[in-house]
């Protein structure tokens, strides 16, 4: 096997090692065998273009091709000319599903789903930083700056876990990239000839190696950049900001046990409800006062879910905004129902950080200081920039929203873009569960009929068991799953009520908050972890979206359900209690530019919105991980700076002339501690170098070879070309590195003395720049006082 042959399969191996640390961010993790895949095709094409050979740009655009058409046969060939060949209509496509990835990341929690958009970050993730790192270390054979794209590979992956990557992946990545640094030095060392043993010194200082010597500095620099590298990626991802965050825990962090202190925090909607549901002890998140007559439908939302993929439920990343001092008015909400306002005033645990604010629906009102923004679809507050209801103290003027059945049964059509956006379900969706709903609605004359048939036969007919020992699920196939067992908590019925409404037309999504609460005998009401819930809402034009209860035994049955409910006209707002310290209105605001359902759907333009802020906060936002982990690249690589430079100008140097290869060496030897003098001839300099820097044998006659043919160069009327100068350099550092010890060695590689030139030429460059714009700026200042003096001489 060829060293170029060995480069590349090391270079293939290094990348999937480091992006071993993403596996567990999604599950199933089956895209990284279609990355290893494309990146096989890459390497391959890599290295047939490098026998030909070709140019090396030649063989970057060659494999970036590759990459292309890979790309295009695995995630857009439906689009795509001859399934391959990618058009205007595939470059959409996949645009539009790098979009749909990036939303997905910041939702969903970890592990994430296998959805084709992640699909296609990651695999286009990898296979570019495996380009990248076979253009380096094989292409223009730079090994070590190779680790930087590893490092920005496994850096990206532990921020996305919070920091939680694990010493496996970080071994692994190591690992790599180490494998990596052999291959690179064991072919360099094959250049020089057979290397039978290990290098033997004489036992003199600046004494040469024999046995191969001097081909095996390199190997012991390669190791020494691995070792360097492999210390700062030990500390890059600890100096990496976690994320974490969930709809009833802030940091992601905290016993969750019976224990006193710590934060009630959970990853998702889930884990959170069944987690806090099997709490042993029922701790107070929430304690309110209000004066509302009747608390029992007082639910605090914190969240609405309305997107339902078949995978999970989950909220729709739109547009947030400042909290405007009224809130307004809710969508589909007719003046003609029953209305009553409601104020309280609401003190959060001290244990309770949640970046949701609980709140009952609809808000009209909320005062509360810190930052906080406003989501206005799902009305919900959203806190910015690590704001959390931690000891939050606040009021709501909210409304109780009363319809009748009559009301509701006589609701026209929900506007087309409603009704298109929140009756969506997945064409996976198991045809018994529509059949299920038709069976459980037949007979009912309206969409309200069917929705009050559906919450019956969940929480009284329908045979269901309440259990928060079920195992979890979201997806289409545990609805069917739900349906068939008939047994599961909040989470099950109000995703599979919700799924059901859809699949009968009837919009509807789910909100994740709290049960009202007990009340105390102070008046006051507290709300524990125990009360955490799940409930759908849907849709009815005239009353806005009303809430269904089809959880058995928890909650209350909203009274617009029942048999007998109280009718009523419309009235104005009720009159706070004496204890109420407000009274806030609820009309709509006047500075509202657009509809309400424009607003809801994100339709109002990129005035009425931030633009690129998400009201999910579910998961780590994108580009800030990609933001932090660029910074943290470009921070750690400072340091590798004269070393990268050193090497180019050395390759630069070594093919080119005598001249350039002189220059070389007195910087060689400067960057050992022989600072050059420029005043001497080449064969006294060639002399100072040898004496100074301790050189013996081939090193001392390769200085002296090259010092000749600098003045055949400079004094000879017709210089002969020499061959084999870039050899003779490389005798010559070899030589320096073997009578240096290790710390001269090192400052010779990692600060390299001859790096000042670099801020010489920076210097010189400003100078000169500096003296031809002040020339400039003096010959206009002259012009412009000629032409002054002139205009007053002949004004005069």
């Amino acid at each position: 096997m060829s060293g170029r042959t060995r480069l590349t399969l090391a270079s293939w191996g290094a990348t999937l090692m480091a992006a071993g640390a993403l596996l567990p961010l999604v599950k199933p993790a089956t895209w990284i065998f279609t990355a290893a895949f494309v990146l096989a095709l890459v390497s391959g094409v890599g290295t047939l273009a490098r026998r030909v050979p070709l140019a090396r740009p030649l063989t970057l655009l060659a494999q970036t091709v590759t990459v292309l058409l890979a790309l295009t046969l695995f995630f857009a060939r439906e689009q795509a000319l001859l399934w391959l060949f990618p058009g205007p209509e595939a470059l959409a496509h996949a645009a539009e599903l790098f979009r749909a990835g990036a939303e997905d990341v910041g939702r969903y929690a970890i592990p994430a789903p296998d959805t084709e958009g992640i699909r296609l970050m990651l695999v286009g993730g990898v296979v570019a930083i495996g380009l990248l790192v076979d253009a380096l270390a094989v292409t223009f054979r730079k090994a070590a700056p190779a680790g930087l794209p590893l490092l920005a590979l496994y850096s990206v992956a532990a921020g996305l876990s919070g920091g939680g990557a694990g010493w496996l992946w970080f071994l692994l990545a190591a690992s790599g990239y180490l494998l990596l640094l052999l291959a690179e030095g064991r072919d360099r060392l094959s250049q020089w000839g057979r290397v039978f043993g290990g290098a033997q010194r004489s036992g003199r200082p600046g004494s040469t190696v024999v046995g191969g010597g001097p081909a095996f500095a390199p190997a012991r620099t390669g190791r020494r950049i691995g070792a360097v590298a492999m210390g700062v990626a030990l500390v890059a991802p600890l100096a990496l900001p976690g994320f974490s965050g969930g709809f009833f825990g802030g940091n992601g962090e905290g016993d969750g046990g019976a224990g006193k202190g710590g934060t009630i925090s959970a990853v998702n909607p889930l884990v959170s409800l069944q987690n806090n549901l099997r709490q042993p002890e029922d701790r107070e998140v929430i304690r309110y006062r209000t004066n509302a007559r009747d608390t029992s439908g007082m639910y605090l939302r914190l969240v609405a879910l309305d997107q339902f993929d078949g995978t999970s439920w989950k909220s729709s990343v739109r547009p947030i905004e400042d909290v405007p001092k009224q809130l307004p008015w809710p969508d589909g909400l007719s003046q003609s129902v029953k209305i009553t306002e409601v104020t309280s005033n609401f003190v959060a645990s001290e244990a309770y950080e949640q970046k949701w604010l609980p709140m009952p629906y609809p808000a009209g009102r909320v005062d509360i200081d810190g930052r906080w923004r406003y989501e206005p679809a799902g009305r919900m507050l959203v806190g910015d920039d690590k704001q959390t209801t931690k000891g939050a103290r606040y009021q709501v003027a909210s409304l109780d929203v009363q319809p009748t059945a009559g009301q509701l049964a006589d609701a026209g059509p929900a506007p087309e873009k409603l009704r298109r956006e929140y009756t969506k379900v997945p064409t996976t969706l198991p045809a018994d569960v529509r059949a299920t709903a038709l069976s459980v609605t037949k007979g009912a004359r309206n969409d309200y009929e069917r929705a009050v048939k559906l919450q019956d036969w969940f929480a009284q007919d329908g045979g269901f068991r309440y259990d928060v020992d079920v195992v979890s699920g979201t997806g289409v196939q545990a609805i069917s799953r739900f349906l068939k067992d008939k047994e599961g908590f909040c989470v099950h019925f109000s995703f599979s009520m919700a799924a059901m409404a859809r699949s009968l037309g009837i919009p509807a999504r789910v909100a994740v908050g709290f049960m009202p609460g007990t009340t105390q005998t102070d008046g006051s009401v507290s709300v524990g972890i125990r009360d955490a819930h799940a409930w759908p809402e849907l849709y009815f034009e005239g009353a806005g979206w009303t809430r269904f209860e089809p959880t058995p035994s928890r909650g209350s049955t909203p009274s617009y359900t029942r048999e007998n409910t109280p009718s009523g006209t419309a009235t104005g707002p009720a009159q706070p209690q004496a204890s109420a310290s407000a009274q806030p209105s609820v009309a709509p605001s006047a500075s509202a530019s657009c509809t309400p359902q424009e607003r809801k759907l994100g339709d109002c333009g990129p005035d009425e919105a931030v633009a690129g802020a998400s009201s999910d906060g579910s998961g780590p936002d994108l580009l800030t991980v990609t933001l932090l982990s660029l910074t943290a690249v470009l921070v750690l690589s400072l340091p590798f700076l004269p070393l990268l430079w050193r090497n180019r100008v050395r390759a630069r140097r070594l093919g080119s002339d005598a001249l350039a290869v002189w220059e070389e060496i007195n910087d060689t030897a400067w960057d050992h501690g022989v600072e050059p003098d420029d005043s001497l001839t080449p064969r006294k300099a060639a002399a100072r170098i040898v004496r100074l820097g301790g050189l013996r044998g081939e090193s001392a006659d390769a200085v002296h070879r090259v010092a000749r043919a600098v003045e055949e160069v400079l004094y000879a009327p017709r210089p002969q070309p020499v061959a084999g100068l870039a050899a003779e350099a490389a005798r010559v550092r070899a030589g320096f590195h073997a009578g240096a010890d290790r710390r001269g060695r090192l400052r010779a590689l990692l600060a390299p003395r001859s790096a000042v030139r670099l801020r010489w030429t920076a210097s010189s460059r400003w100078s000169t720049a500096t003296i031809r714009w002040s020339t400039r700026a003096e010959a206009v200042r002259t012009r412009a006082s000629t032409l002054f003096r002139r205009g007053a001489r002949e004004a005069n």
